[in-house]
C-alpha cells in the first residue's frame, strides 16, 4: 500500500457524508440527553442554535417514545447570518463547546476521537453496500464486520486513538483483516495462569496452539538456554506489541522476563469490541481477549492481570446458576464463559501507581468459549448489535429478519423478548444480578431469521450483584457492588430500554413494520407474563417496578464529554451517573 493509498477514503464526497451522518446523530442524542433544546419551527422542522447564537442548525424531526429524536439527515443545513455554510463535524463541536460541557483540556481529544470516527465511516462507505436482505444470510462474521454504526448512543464511538491509518486497514473490525496474534513467554514469577474447572494449562495451550507450535516456541527458549517449564505464554495483539511492549516493558524484554516467540499459526478476525478475536481458522476454537492500550468509548482497552485471576471462577459461578434456575434454563440462555485468562505483572509500574492506571492493564489475556460448536442444525448466529443495523437503503436488519421469518412482526418480537429480556428481568429480580447486556455482549442464535435463545457474554468484568448482602464465594466477591435502591432498576431502564430498545422500536416504526404502541404493548405483556409465572418474586415486583410511570434519565454521552479517558470507575458504577431528569416509560400505559 502507497502513502497516498492509505488515505484514499477520504475524498471529499465522502468526508461530507460522514459529517452529515454524524451530525445527525450528534443533534439527536444531544437533544435525548438535553445537553440541547431544539426549537420548533413548525411543519416538524426545528433549530438548534451555536453558544454565540450567531450559528443555526435547521432540520426536521419526529419525536418518538423515550424522547428519541429521529432526524432526517439530509434535511440538515447550517446557516451563519445569511450564508449556508457547508456542515462540518469539528466545527459543530467547538461551536457548541460551553453546551456540551467539553473543557478545554477535553475538546481537543474529543475532536480528535471524533476525526477518527469520521475518518472509519469514510472507509465504511468505500465498502461493498450490503442490503440486509442479503446479510441475514452471510454468516456470522459477515454480519460482525458488516456492522457500520458502533454503539447506537455514543456519537464518538470509534475513536480508537494509538491506531494509525495502516493498523486500522489491519485491526479495525470493519476491514475484516485476518489477524495473527503474537505469542510470548512470560516468566512464572511474574505472571499467572488461572482456569475454570477440568482445565489445565499444558494441555488447554497445546489444544489452542497445536502440539507443532508448542513445541516451536518451546524451541525458542531452548536456544536461548531458557527453561520452558518457567515460563507461560501470552496471546498478544500485534499492536500491543509494537507499540507498547516492546517499549514501554524493555526491560522485561532485556532481563528475559518477556520472550517474544513470534506468531501464530491460527488467523483471527477482529470482533466489534475490537479487542476479542473469533478464530477464523478454527471457529470451534476459543475466542482470544487481549490487552490494546488504546482509547476508545471512554476507557483505554487494556485488560486487567489482578482482574484475570478471578474471571473463570466468576464464570463458572455464574454458569452453575444459570443451570440450576429452571426459569433462566426454560429461556435457553447461556454463556460464553471466559474459560481460562492470564495476567503478567511489571512489578516497578504497579509499584509507581493505582489499581486503575492503564500501566497495569498492559499484558493480559482471556479465551472465551465460542458459540459455534452449541448451534444445531439449521441454526445460524449473530451479534445483537446487528438488530439496530440500518443499511444505505434505510432497511434495518431487524426487519429482514422478520421478513425472513415469516412471523407477524408482534410475535417475532414476543420471541426475541422471551431470548433476550426474560433472563435479565429473572436474573435482576431472583437474584440481584445484572449484566451489561448491550448489542455488542450478546449473540442471537437463529433459525430462519427467528430468535431462538441468546448467549450473553463479558461475564467477568461486566456483571455485579447489588445486594449487599448476598453470600457468594470468596473468589466471586469481586462482583458484589452497592447500588442505591432507587437507580438499581436502572440496569433494565437505561442499559435496555434506553440504549437499545429505543433504537429498535423506531426503525421498526420508521419502516411502517411495527409500530411504537405495538411495540411497547409488546414488551408490557412478556414483562407481566414473566412475573404472573413467579408469583414467590412479587414483594420484589412491586419494591422495583417495572411500570412506574417514569425512570431517570441516565446520560451516556454526557459521560464522555465529561471525561473521555476514563468514563465510569469499576469499582462504584453507579457513582459516576449523569442522571439529568426522567423518562416516560412507555411500559406505564399498558
Amino acid at each position: 500500500m502507497t502513502l497516498s493509498d492509505a488515505v484514499a477514503h477520504l475524498s471529499p464526497h465522502r468526508w461530507a457524508r460522514a459529517n452529515r451522518l454524524l451530525i445527525r446523530k450528534a443533534l439527536a442524542e444531544f437533544a435525548h440527553e438535553r445537553l440541547i433544546t431544539p426549537e420548533a419551527a413548525g411543519d416538524g422542522g426545528y433549530v438548534v442554535r451555536s453558544d454565540d447564537g450567531l450559528t443555526r442548525y435547521t432540520f426536521t424531526a419526529t419525536l418518538r417514545a423515550l424522547d428519541h429524536w429521529v432526524i432526517d439527515a439530509d434535511s440538515i443545513t447550517r446557516h451563519r447570518g445569511e450564508a449556508e455554510l457547508d456542515l462540518a463535524a469539528l466545527d459543530f463541536f467547538i461551536e457548541l463547546q460551553k453546551s456540551l460541557g467539553l473543557s478545554d483540556e477535553i475538546l481537543p481529544v474529543y475532536l480528535e476521537e471524533i476525526s477518527s470516527t469520521l475518518s472509519g465511516t469514510c472507509y465504511k462507505l468505500t465498502k461493498p453496500q450490503v442490503p440486509v436482505a442479503e446479510l441475514v444470510d452471510a454468516g456470522f462474521q459477515a454480519v460482525e464486520t458488516g456492522m457500520t454504526e458502533g454503539h447506537p448512543c455514543f456519537v464518538a464511538n470509534n475513536g480508537r486513538l494509538g491506531f494509525g491509518v495502516h493498523e486500522y486497514r489491519s485491526y479495525a473490525p470493519e476491514t475484516a483483516n485476518p489477524v495473527r496474534l503474537v505469542w510470548l513467554a512470560a516468566h512464572r514469577s511474574r505472571a499467572a495462569f488461572t482456569a475454570g474447572v477440568g482445565i489445565e494449562y499444558e494441555s488447554f495451550i497445546r489444544q489452542e496452539l497445536g502440539e507443532e507450535t508448542v513445541e516451536g516456541f518451546h524451541a525458542v527458549l531452548r536456544e536461548q538456554d531458557l527453561d520452558p517449564a518457567d515460563y507461560l505464554l501470552i496471546p498478544v495483539h500485534p499492536w500491543q506489541w509494537w507499540n507498547k511492549l516492546s517499549v514501554t516493558f524493555a526491560a522485561e524484554v532485556a532481563r528475559r522476563h518477556l520472550v517474544c516467540l513470534g506468531e501464530g499459526d491460527d488467523e483471527y478476525l477482529a470482533q466489534q469490541s475490537i479487542r476479542t478475536f473469533f478464530n477464523r481458522s478454527h471457529p470451534e476454537k476459543h475466542y482470544v481477549k487481549t490487552a490494546l492500550s488504546v482509547l476508545n468509548m471512554g476507557f483505554m482497552r487494556g485488560l486487567s492481570a489482578a482482574y484475570m485471576e478471578a474471571t473463570p471462577a466468576i464464570n463458572d459461578w455464574l454458569a452453575r446458576l444459570i443451570d440450576n434456575d429452571p426459569v433462566l434454563r426454560a429461556t435457553g440462555l447461556s454463556i460464553i464463559r471466559e474459560r481460562a485468562a492470564v495476567g503478567y505483572r511489571h512489578l516497578e509500574y504497579e509499584q509507581a501507581t493505582d489499581r486503575y492506571s492503564p500501566y497495569r492493564k498492559m499484558l493480559a489475556a482471556l479465551w472465551r468459549e465460542s458459540p459455534v460448536p452449541s448451534l444445531e442444525d439449521g441454526e445460524s448466529l449473530a451479534t445483537m448489535a446487528s438488530l439496530v443495523h440500518v443499511d444505505h437503503e434505510g432497511k434495518s436488519f431487524a426487519g429482514a429478519l422478520i421478513a425472513r421469518s415469516g412471523l407477524a412482526p408482534a410475535e417475532w418480537l414476543r420471541r426475541y423478548l422471551r431470548a433476550y429480556y426474560v433472563p435479565l428481568l429473572h436474573s435482576f429480580y431472583a437474584y440481584d444480578l445484572v449484566y451489561m447486556p448491550h448489542g455488542e455482549n450478546v449473540i442471537l442464535v437463529l433459525a430462519d431469521g427467528v430468535v431462538q435463545r441468546a448467549v450473553y457474554k463479558d461475564i467477568a468484568e461486566e456483571i455485579a450483584v447489588m445486594d449487599p448482602d448476598a453470600v457468594l464465594p470468596p473468589e466471586v466477591s469481586r462482583i458484589r457492588v452497592e447500588v442505591p435502591d432507587d437507580t438499581k432498576l436502572l440496569s433494565v431502564f437505561t442499559d435496555v430500554f434506553d440504549c437499545f430498545f429505543r433504537f429498535l422500536a423506531a426503525n421498526l416504526a420508521e419502516e411502517g413494520i411495527l409500530d411504537e404502541d405495538a411495540f411497547w404493548r409488546t414488551v408490557a405483556e412478556v414483562t407481566r407474563a414473566y412475573q404472573a409465572s413467579v408469583p414467590e418474586l412479587a414483594d420484589k415486583f412491586a419494591r422495583y417496578d417495572m411500570f412506574t410511570p417514569e425512570f431517570a434519565l441516565s446520560c451516556l454521552n454526557r459521560l464522555q464529554l465529561r471525561n473521555n479517558k476514563q468514563m465510569v470507575d469499576l469499582a462504584d458504577p453507579s457513582g459516576a451517573l449523569q442522571l439529568i431528569g426522567t423518562l416516560k416509560n412507555p411500559l406505564a400505559a399498558f
